[in-house]
């Protein structure tokens, strides 16, 4: 019989001893799962699922900026979910349809186990959209009458002495500039006063991508990704010559490309 690839996993987790101590008792109850990936928020889990397809989520709940539920809404149907969770009310009603599990802070090893069989299980099948789940937790997160996610289309822009409305599917990138961050299309720039952490949390994961602590880029802007003399990746977007460098800890988002 031919071999079978060893599972992978990522984890996200905003504190960095959480996600150390739920990988040291992953170790010990899934000996067999590779951890490929480590996110601190929801966008940067995201970009590692799409980089690195691994079969695992580990996600947790309570993230600033993105958490783990809107993580899991913009990854259904891409990767099995495991919801990490400090606080037994979102992990009892929510988790009995079985389409997912959870795990409580800190993790514990037979817990964790039990976790574990359950997902060896479903590994072996395409992984659920998780559709009926994801509401009732975005209900029991955002309270009673909780809307969808809705990301920004369109950002209010200084030009000249003009305001500009700029749609975002027009936007090439975002650039920190002192205390302005650049906007740019493929006919004018502007400026705004948002930060770039202040737009990764209203912008679309899966329109835009961070690929610098100052610069975040329209996915379907870019052209291709080269190496410069100095071996670092470099952005090179459609209507535009302006070059952008990906900085080591983004690099993992090109890698297929």
């Amino acid at each position: 019989m031919p071999q079978t690839r060893a599972p992978t996993a990522v984890i996200a987790d905003d504190e960095r001893l959480m996600r150390e101590q739920l990988a040291d008792a992953l170790k010990d109850a899934w000996p067999e799962l590779a951890i490929v990936g480590e996110a601190a928020n929801g966008h940067e889990a995201i970009a590692l699922v799409q980089s690195l397809e691994p079969d695992v989520a580990f996600l947790d709940i309570s993230m600033p900026g993105m958490d783990g539920v809107q993580a899991a809404q913009a990854l259904a149907g891409a990767v099995h979910v495991v919801f990490v969770t400090a606080h037994d009310e979102y992990a009892i009603k929510a988790f009995e349809q079985g389409a997912v599990d959870y795990v409580l802070k800190p993790a514990e090893v037979e817990r964790l186990r039990l976790t574990c069989q359950r997902v060896r299980e479903r590994v072996q099948q395409d992984p659920d959209p998780m559709e009926a789940l994801l509401a009732q937790l975005s209900q029991r997160l955002g309270g009673a009458g909780a809307k969808p996610r809705e990301y920004l289309r369109w950002v209010q822009a200084s030009v000249g002495s003009n305001i500009r409305m700029i749609p975002t599917g027009e936007i090439l990138f975002f650039r920190a500039e002192d205390k302005y961050t650049r906007v740019q299309t493929a006919r004018f720039e502007a400026l705004i006063r948002k930060s770039i952490k202040e737009l990764l949390d209203e912008l679309d994961p899966e329109e835009f991508w961070q690929i610098h602590r100052g610069t975040v880029v329209r996915v379907d802007a870019v052209d291709q990704v080269s190496r410069n003399l100095a071996g670092k990746q470099v952005v090179h977007l459609k209507g535009s010559d302006e070059k952008l460098e990906v900085s080591r800890s983004f690099t993992h988002l090109f890698k297929q490309m």
